[in-house]
């Protein structure tokens, strides 16, 4: 039954409404704050029925039913403090305890990462018997079988070995008859689909929109019954030359890992083109396409009659620089809505559209290759230069793009993959823009010096900010900042690269002087910083140093040194800040090896900006909720590594011994 208003009114003698609707209706007004608190509690009974399973519960009641059963709370947000699937999984992991398949659901549901689990008892060398003669565990391995020598070392290899004395502590994949060794794929595949290729020359191309080398990576095929154990398909990796050749229908075509539009498998070989002379290593056979995995290179044997489209995927650890993630609650309600390329068919139009207030919207993949300069020209008014959901096309400028606009003016770049040049805000007489937003972004890192991306400038600014406005940089990849006194600028979960500790990464737009007022937070920044304050900086890496002869009084200088403060960040030996609490280096420790070591230090590469397994427990568990230092502490691996040793240890069988291994 309904208690809403109208059926409880019903339900009263038809003299008492009768005379109801002669007095003005009091009595129904009346019953209808009686209904409303009857609907609350209706809505609270149905919850508190729900709250009694774990598959509809509210996430504060998980731990509740999980303490019935004895699950103990992981430390951590997000994800890791919501053990809704462990705790509905606990009484058949406890089941199956110290199993492989247990073993590896628990790990994914703690770590949250892909996981193969190894019993490495199946992996030993065994003596010949002629009562059980196994020929796949006899200690050698074929050399005339290219694709499992490719395995070799991984997860995924098929050689027997003898017996490792090393625990799996020490060495993760150690083959013995009690350790387990479990791999953990950390990096996730991000689609970019029918994207224009680059053309290098006539009959050569890469799959990178810019022209730089990408490892493509394969797309996982998860929960698929069809999979058998140990099944490489299962998880975002690397794609190899001689595995993808071997198993080449697995991986290519309109709904896989890569291909190339258009172009059926039949025409796809897979060679190594890596770079020979002044050329690539092979050419393709006739009327074939070669393609290079490793390096994201394509090669034709004639030219094509227009440059392909390609879809592929490639690594990816974090949500920022824009890609193929959800950004669609970022996404503010601005109108009118101009869309780029169908309504509009360039950038410039779609931003002439929409230069008194609206949206333009990039709707594809697509390369443009054009210099747009943008001047709002209604006082207070918005607009929001974007890609669609799950996009980044290329903005390629041939010149510096220019934006301005009237007093109170507001600017929103999104999702955008830009090149080639940089970002500029002048302070003329008519800019008086009250702010520019980057979110989501990536301002290349090292400029394009040329079309076919041959060099680059390692250091050159990507954002030029000479107007007095606040600049706000969310989740975006940038190269150095160069901002006047007069603007503020704020640093949030993002990576600003000078091409080097040693290059300036942030100043005024001399390159020398104190740049703006700065707020940095869960950042990296790569290259030296001088600013007039710094107003707040808190978990972020400043890795900087200066070279020898160099004209910098530190790697980090502030200015105003009374005011603001930095806490848990890593700051160079020498530098001088504001008040710094919980920051490493602390006082005493060796400088040297309290350092951040990065994964690698080329944007473009899957682990770039991320800190190596080699770096410092005091940076990598250094931030003020025990994660690393930096932009990636929004994963937060090392309580999720702590986390599932902890669980292993109620899991583990007695008697085996444990090792993690990180593939990627």
């Amino acid at each position: 039954m309904s208690f809403d208003a109208q059926t409880l009114y019903r339900l009263l003698p038809a003299i008492h409404r009768a005379r109801d609707a002669e007095q003005g209706g009091k009595l129904l007004a009346l019953i209808g704050v009686l209904a409303r608190e009857i609907a609350v509690l209706e809505e609270d009974l149905a919850q508190l029925y729900d709250n009694l399973f774990i598959e509809t519960c509210d996430d504060w009641v998980a731990p509740y039913i999980g303490d019935l059963i004895g699950y103990r709370q992981l430390r951590g947000s997000g994800a890791l403090s919501a053990p809704r699937a462990e705790v509905a999984d606990t009484l058949r992991l406890r089941r199956g305890k110290g199993t492989a398949g247990t073993l590896e659901i628990l790990a994914r549901d703690v770590s949250g990462w892909d996981t193969h689990v190894i019993e490495q008892y199946r992996r030993l060398a065994l003596t010949r018997n002629l009562n059980h003669p196994r020929a796949d565990r006899g200690g050698t391995l074929s050399v005339r079988k290219a694709e499992p020598l490719e395995r070799f070392g991984g997860p995924f290899e098929q050689a027997a070995r003898g017996p490792d004395a090393r625990t799996p502590a020490l060495r993760g994949a150690a083959p013995n008859i009690a350790n387990v060794s479990l791999f953990f794929w950390r990096l996730r595949a991000r689609a970019l689909t029918s994207s224009p290729a680059f053309e290098v020359d006539a009959t050569r191309y890469t799959f990178e929109p810019r022209g730089a080398p990408v490892a493509l990576f394969s797309s996982p095929i998860p929960d698929d019954p069809a999979l058998v154990e140990a099944d490489p398909r299962a998880v975002a990796r690397p794609l190899q030359r001689r595995g993808l050749d071997a198993d080449l229908a697995d991986y290519y075509g309109p709904d896989k890992s890569f291909a190339l539009d258009g172009v059926a498998i039949d025409s796809i070989v897979v060679a190594d083109l890596s770079d020979s002379g002044g050329g690539w290593a092979h050419v393709p056979p006739a009327g074939k396409i070669a393609v290079d995995p490793v390096l994201g290179r394509i090669a034709y044997a004639a030219a094509p009659a227009a440059a392909p489209k390609v879809s592929f995927h490639y690594g990816a650890a974090l949500d920022i620089g824009g890609g193929s993630y959800d950004r669609l609650t970022d996404f503010l309600g601005v109108t009118p809505l101009v869309a780029v390329p169908s309504a509009q068919p360039a950038m410039q139009a779609g931003l002439n559209a929409a230069a008194a207030g609206g949206a333009v919207e990039i709707g594809d993949n697509g390369r443009y290759a054009e210099t747009p300069s943008l001047k709002i020209a209604k006082s207070g008014a918005t607009v929001q230069l974007r890609a669609g959901d799950k996009l980044r096309p290329l903005l390629a400028l041939g010149g510096e793009m220019v934006v301005s606009g009237a007093d109170g003016a507001s600017l929103l770049i999104d999702g955008l993959l830009i090149d080639g040049a940089r970002l500029h805000a002048p302070a003329t007489a008519d800019n008086k823009m009250a702010s520019l937003t980057l979110r989501h972004c990536t301002l290349t890192p090292g400029l394009s010096l040329n079309a076919h991306g041959a060099g680059s400038q390692p250091g050159a600014p990507s954002l030029v900010i000479e107007a007095g406005m606040s600049v706000t940089i969310d989740s975006c990849i940038v190269g150095p900042i160069l901002a006047a006194p007069g603007a503020r600028v704020a640093i949030v979960n993002s990576i600003v690269d000078a091409g080097g500790p040693s290059g300036v990464a942030y100043a005024a737009p001399d390159g020398a002087s104190s740049g703006a007022p700065l707020t940095v937070t869960d950042s990296t920044i790569i290259g030296k910083v001088r600013a007039l304050e710094l107003v707040e900086a808190a978990n972020t890496i400043f890795a900087a140093r200066c070279a020898a002869g160099d004209t910098w009084p530190a790697p980090v200088w502030i200015d105003r040194r009374q005011i603001g403060e930095a806490r848990f960040c890593y700051l160079p030996p020498g530098s001088r800040t504001p008040r710094a609490r919980r920051c490493v280096p602390a006082a005493g420790d060796d400088a040297g090896v309290n350092a951040p070591i990065f994964a690698s230090a080329r944007y473009g590469d899957p682990g770039y900006g991320q800190l190596d397994r080699r770096t410092a427990l005091s940076i990598r568990t250094g931030a003020e909720d025990g994660a690393e230092i930096g932009v990636a502490r929004s994963l937060q691996q090392p309580l999720r590594e702590a986390n599932l040793r902890a669980r292993l240890d109620e899991f583990l069988r007695l008697g085996l011994d444990a090792g993690f291994v990180f593939v990627t």
